[in-house]
């Protein structure tokens, strides 16, 4: 049953989901986000 996963199993599973979906230019655009927020909470 799905709602018998865990919940880092079911996240991880939405996120890949969700990135198989984007274009490579979203792609981008989230690293570059995810960098930015790397480096503001260092």
């Amino acid at each position: 049953m799905l709602l018998r996963l865990p919940h880092p199993a079911l996240t991880s599973m939405f996120a890949l989901i969700r990135l198989l979906s984007m274009s490579d230019r979203d792609k981008d655009a989230e690293i570059l986000a995810l960098r930015h927020q790397l480096a503001v909470q260092r």
